[in-house]
C-alpha cells in the first residue's frame, strides 16, 4: 500500500494513494462538509461543498474529486472557500422546506447540521417552496419529495449497492428529486425493502415510517426480528444460510444463542414474527417453521467447546428450559454443573406442562441429550429442600430454577368439589402417561397457552372441551395458532366471563355459574379490575372444571430467599443475585409463568452473572457457525413483495383426536428455501457505513 503525504491547513498527514483529498481528511477526522459523497457510494461532486483551495491553483477544487498527492497543500477554511460553499448550501436549500422544528428528521438530518456548520444565519428559503404531496402508501417507508436535494446517495444505493434499480431521478419545472418511474408503487416497481435508501438519505425525503421506528436506536428499529428475541438470535443470518440450502451452519447460527433450537421450532412464541418487517409488506416470514426444519436437518451437532476446569461446582435446581441453559453455558466455561430435579426425567415444563403434540419428546430428548454432553450430570428424582446441604456438600454457587409449577384455583364457592383440578397437575398427569380420569362435559377457565393445553389434551382424551375466560377474544393471551387449532379440534371458546361459582348436586360439578364482562384492566399490582353486565348471569354447564388461570413457584424455605408480594423469587437489580449469597436465580421462578425463550434467555443472563462471581469473564456467547460471504447485491426479483408465507401443513382434526401425535408436519425443503428467501435482510442495512456528523470530528 503506496502512502502519501500532504498539508491540511498546515498539518502534516499521510493518505493511500488513489483515495480523495476528502477521504484522507475525513480518516485522519479533519472534517470537510460533503452531502453526495457517502463511503460506500463514492460521489458525484454535485453538491459542491467540499470545495477547498489546492496551493498553486486559481480556482477551487472539489476535496472528493481530488486525488491526494506527495507535497498537495490544501486550505479548506478560507473566505473564497466558505463563501463558495454558502452559495452551494443556498442551492441545494431552494424550495426545501423552512422548517426544521417539525420535521420527523429534525436532530437527525445532514443538511441541517450542514447548515448550522456552514452558516450561523437563519435560512430564508429562496423561490417557492415545493408542494408535492407527500407519499405514505408504501409499505415501511415515507416518501417526501420536498426534502429532497437529489445528492442521489438513495438512486446509488438502490443501483449500485443493491442491483435493484427502480429509484431515478425525476424532473417537474426546476425542481428535481428522486423518485420511482411511472409514479408507480415500491410493490409494483419491484423493490426489495432492503432500506438502504431510507439509511443513506441525508434529509428525510425516504424515511421508515414513524410507527416503526419512534422510540427506537439503529439496531432495533432496522432488525427487529433479532432485538425482539430475547435471546437475540441473528435470524437474517440463519435464514440466508437456509436459503443457500446449508442447514447444518443454519442450525449453528442458533446454537450460538440457545442449546434448543428444536424444542423452540416448535414452541416458542415468536415474538420476531410480530415485528417482521415483511408483515408490513405482506406477511412475516415463518421464522420458527425455519427454525425447527434447521434443527432438525443438520448433518452434525457442534463440537461442544469447553474451557479448561475450574474447580468450581455450581448446584443448579430446576430441568426446565431455564435451568439446563444455565447449566450449558456454566459447563462451557469449565465449571463442575450438576442439576437437582424433583420429577422422574429432565425437562421440567417443557415435558410435563406441554403436551406432545406440540413437542414431540424425542426432539426434546435429543437437545437434552446435547445439552449433557458438556459433562452435565442430571440428578432426577431429587428435591432439594435447601441450598444450604448443597454448600457444605461443596458447591461454590447454586442457581434456583424451579419454574412455577404451583397451579391455582380462584376464590369462589364450589371452587374445591370434587372434579375441580388445576392445569399444571392435569397436564403433568397427562404427560406422564397416567390415567386421567375426567367426565364428557370439560370447562377449562384461562384463556392462555396453559388453557389451551389442558383443553386441547381433554379433547384427546375423549371429551367435550369449552373454554372461558375474562379477557375477550381479541385480548386472549394465548397464541393465534393455539386459538385456531384449538377451534378447529371443535373447543368451544366463551370469552369476557366472570366466574362467581362452581355449581354442584350430590358432590359431583354441574357447572360454573357466570357473568359477561364488560371491562377488564389491571391495576398497579396486577389484579384484575373487572366490570360486568347487569342481569347477565348465566351457567356454563360442566362435568369437570379444570384452572388454568396461573402459577407460582414453589421457593421451600430452606432456601432462605427473599421473595415478592406475588411469591416470586427477588432479584437484586445490580448483580441478578438473590438475597443470599452465591444463590442465584432464573426463568419463571423469577419472572412468573412466561415463555420458553423468555426462560432460556434468563438461564443465559443468570449463567453469565454467576460466571461473573466465580470469577470468570462471563462472556458465554459461542461462535459455531461458519463465517458466511454476503452478497449486498441482492439484485431484483418479480413478485417479490407479492411472495407469499408458507402455510401450516396441519394433521387433520379428525386426526388429531386420535392421539398425541404431533399436530404440525414438517415443511419440505423447496418450500423451505422459498421461504427463506422472502426475508428483506435487513441487517444488510446495518452494514451500511453511518454517517457522522461534524460536531463528531
Amino acid at each position: 500500500m503506496e502512502i502519501v503525504k500532504l498539508n491540511i491547513d498546515g498539518r502534516d498527514i499521510e493518505a493511500q494513494k488513489g483515495k480523495s483529498v476528502l477521504e484522507a481528511c475525513l480518516d485522519v477526522n479533519i472534517y470537510i462538509p460533503f452531502l453526495c459523497y457517502h463511503p460506500d457510494l463514492g460521489t458525484t461532486g454535485e453538491c459542491g461543498l467540499c470545495a477547498v483551495e489546492v496551493e498553486g491553483k486559481d480556482d477551487l477544487v472539489l476535496a472528493c474529486e481530488e486525488i491526494v498527492a506527495n507535497g498537495l497543500r490544501i486550505l479548506t477554511s478560507t473566505p473564497k472557500v466558505k463563501d463558495a460553499r454558502r452559495q452551494a448550501l443556498e442551492i441545494l436549500l431552494k424550495g426545501h422546506p423552512a422548517d426544521c422544528g417539525t420535521c420527523d428528521k429534525y436532530l437527525n438530518c445532514e443538511l441541517q447540521a450542514l447548515k448550522q456548520y456552514i452558516s450561523s444565519e437563519d435560512y430564508k428559503p429562496l423561490g417557492p417552496a415545493r408542494l408535492f404531496a407527500v407519499d405514505n402508501s408504501n409499505p415501511l417507508f415515507t416518501l417526501n419529495p420536498n426534502k429532497c436535494v437529489m445528492c442521489t446517495r438513495c438512486i446509488r444505493a438502490c443501483k449500485d449497492l443493491r442491483g435493484v434499480g427502480i429509484l431515478v431521478e425525476k424532473t417537474q419545472g426546476e425542481d428535481r428529486y428522486s423518485g420511482i418511474e411511472n409514479g408507480v408503487s415500491l410493490v409494483e416497481a419491484g423493490c426489495r425493502f432492503c432500506g438502504a435508501c431510507a439509511e443513506v438519505c441525508p434529509t428525510g425525503a425516504i424515511m421508515d415510517k414513524e410507527e416503526l421506528t419512534k422510540g427506537k436506536n439503529r439496531k432495533t428499529a432496522s432488525l427487529p426480528c433479532r432485538y425482539t428475541c430475547l435471546a437475540e438470535i441473528d435470524v437474517p443470518r440463519y435464514l440466508r444460510f437456509m436459503g443457500e440450502g446449508d442447514y447444518t451452519a443454519a442450525a449453528a447460527v442458533i446454537r450460538e444463542k440457545v442449546p434448543f433450537p428444536g424444542v423452540l421450532g416448535y414452541v416458542c412464541d415468536h415474538p420476531c414474527e410480530d415485528v417482521c418487517r415483511r408483515g408490513q409488506v405482506n406477511e412475516s416470514i415463518a421464522i420458527r417453521e425455519l427454525k425447527r426444519y434447521a434443527a432438525e436437518n443438520t448433518d452434525a451437532l457442534p463440537k461442544i467447546n469447553k474451557k479448561p476446569d475450574t474447580g468450581k461446582k455450581v448446584a443448579v435446581i430446576g430441568s426446565g428450559p431455564a435451568g439446563l441453559t444455565a447449566a450449558y453455558y456454566l459447563a462451557l466455561q469449565g465449571h463442575n454443573v450438576t442439576i437437582f430435579d424433583a420429577l422422574p426425567l429432565a425437562g421440567g415444563m417443557l415435558r410435563y406442562g406441554i403436551p406432545s403434540y406440540r413437542l414431540p419428546r424425542e426432539a426434546l430428548d435429543k437437545e437434552i441429550d446435547y445439552i449433557k454432553s458438556a459433562g452435565i450430570e442430571i440428578k432426577t428424582s431429587v428435591k432439594v429442600d435447601s441450598v444450604e446441604k448443597l454448600f457444605t456438600e461443596g458447591f461454590d454457587g447454586v442457581i434456583v430454577a424451579v419454574g412455577t409449577q404451583r397451579g391455582q384455583k380462584l376464590p369462589i364457592p364450589g371452587a374445591d368439589a370434587s372434579g375441580a383440578l388445576i392445569g399444571v397437575d392435569f397436564l403433568r398427569a397427562v404427560n406422564s402417561g397416567e390415567d386421567v380420569n375426567i367426565g364428557k362435559n370439560v370447562l377449562v377457565l384461562g384463556g392462555g397457552n396453559v388453557a389451551f393445553d389442558c383443553a386441547r389434551a381433554a379433547r384427546r382424551l375423549g371429551a367435550q372441551v369449552k373454554m372461558a375466560c375474562l379477557e375477550s377474544r381479541e385480548t386472549m393471551p394465548a397464541s393465534d395458532d393455539e386459538i385456531k387449532q384449538g377451534e378447529e379440534e371443535g373447543i368451544k371458546l366463551y370469552p369476557a366471563r366472570a366466574f362467581t361459582r362452581i355449581l354442584s348436586e350430590n358432590g359431583k360439578i354441574t357447572g360454573v355459574e357466570c357473568q359477561e364482562v364488560t371491562s377488564l384492566e389491571f391495576d398497579e399490582a396486577n389484579q384484575p379490575q373487572i366490570e360486568t353486565k347487569e342481569d347477565s348471569t348465566h351457567v356454563l354447564e360442566a362435568d369437570t372444571v379444570i384452572f388454568a388461570i396461573g402459577q407460582r413457584p414453589e421457593i421451600p424455605e430452606g432456601f432462605g430467599l427473599n421473595t415478592t408480594d406475588g411469591g416470586l423469587i427477588e432479584l437484586d437489580l445490580f448483580t441478578d443475585g438473590t438475597s443470599r449469597e452465591n444463590v442465584f436465580a432464573a426463568g419463571d421462578a423469577v419472572s412468573g409463568t412466561s415463555s420458553v425463550i423468555k426462560a432460556i434467555a434468563s438461564g443465559r443472563k443468570t449463567a453469565a452473572a454467576l460466571d461473573m462471581y466465580l470469577g470468570g469473564g462471563g462472556n458465554i456467547d459461542e461462535k459455531l457457525a461458519p463465517e458466511q460471504k454476503v452478497e449486498i447485491c441482492i439484485g431484483k426479483i418479480d413478485g417479490f413483495a407479492t411472495l407469499t408465507r408458507c402455510e401450516d401443513k396441519l394433521v387433520t382434526p379428525e386426526k388429531r383426536l386420535k392421539n398425541f401425535e404431533q399436530v404440525v408436519a414438517d415443511l419440505d425443503k423447496d418450500t423451505v428455501e422459498c421461504e427463506a428467501k422472502r426475508c428483506l435482510q435487513c441487517d444488510l442495512r446495518l452494514k451500511i457505513t453511518p454517517i457522522k456528523f461534524w460536531s463528531s470530528y
